[in-house]
């Protein structure tokens, strides 16, 4: 974002055939990116909790790569917990901005950018591919409400988000963790729901999907706990797919296996403001 290139300025990495994978020789200490994401953006600022998410190595290709290098200083945001981030600023107009969490190879954000240009999406991740192929997509495709955040979800909700600031929040197919020790690293869970609700504008929506039978029973059930959403289907239950989420290529492999697919629309619910009978003084007993 200070980084005033401009993209056709920047140097344009040459490779062997468009799709390559990229490999050159780095020195010890050397980031793979110099002007793209940080392996680690929040350091050691803030504590080690259990991880919602682990990190997937794969290689980037050479587009990728090119995309990483030259849009990542527009585009990109490191989540490094260390400032209160002006989202109107970020994006440069004041539409309506949704958080999505999770984003894998972008596709399916860029589509949804593209459908709705007047809302703008703040997609976080860390897989370094994806975020090469969603500002790509993004470039390509001319998409100038998507920004991509590279970090933990959890350290930008809670330290770089303001209060109120975000109409929507979208998690589709989150890491269900399927083992049963591994439960509590599921990211859907009422601590999570607590802060997200923080962040979140009365009316906006909390939009959930999953195609692992058990943990979409499991949101179901701490979404409709929680006092601060309601859920958006009369006398509650999954909503059916609507026509904003895209299909995607891995939501489409799974239905081809036979998966259930569950989408889940919860609304946040208005501040609840203490009547006035709260606030006066209870008179003594006795």
């Amino acid at each position: 974002m200070s980084d005033s290139r401009s993209a056709s300025d920047a140097p344009q990495p040459t490779a062997p055939h468009p799709g390559a994978p990229v490999r050159h020789t780095r020195a010890k200490g050397e980031p793979r990116f110099p002007d793209g994401p940080k392996a680690d953006p929040a350091g050691s600022h803030f504590e080690r909790r259990i991880r919602s998410f682990q990190p997937r190595r794969s290689r980037v290709t050479a587009g990728q790569a090119d995309a990483l290098q030259r849009l990542w200083p527009l585009w990109g945001l490191d989540i490094d917990g260390q400032r209160v981030i002006d989202l109107g600023e970020l994006f440069g107009n004041d539409h309506p901005v949704v958080l999505e969490i999770g984003f894998g190879m972008g596709e399916a954000t860029a589509q949804m950018a593209a459908a709705d240009p007047h809302t703008d999406i703040l997609a976080v991740d860390v897989h370094t591919p994806g975020q090469g192929n969603l500002l790509a997509l993004a470039e390509r495709d001319g998409l100038s409400n998507v920004r991509v955040a590279n970090g933990d979800a959890i350290i930008l909700l809670r330290e770089m988000l303001a209060p109120d600031s975000l109409a929507g929040l979208r998690v589709y197919f989150p890491d269900p963790w399927p083992k049963k020790r591994h439960h509590k690293r599921r990211l859907i869970q009422p601590e999570f729901l607590t802060l997200a609700a923080s962040r979140l504008a009365p009316g906006a929506v909390l939009h959930c999907a999953t195609d692992w039978e058990p943990y979409a029973e499991q949101m179901l059930e701490v979404l409709t706990a929680h006092p601060d959403f309601e859920n958006t289907v009369p006398g509650g239950g999954f909503a059916p797919r609507p026509a904003h989420r895209p299909l995607t290529r891995f939501e489409g492999q799974g239905l081809d296996k036979g998966h259930v697919v569950n989408d889940l629309l919860f609304h946040r619910v208005p501040h609840r403001v203490p009547s006035p009978d709260q606030h006066q003084e209870q008179p003594p007993t006795g």
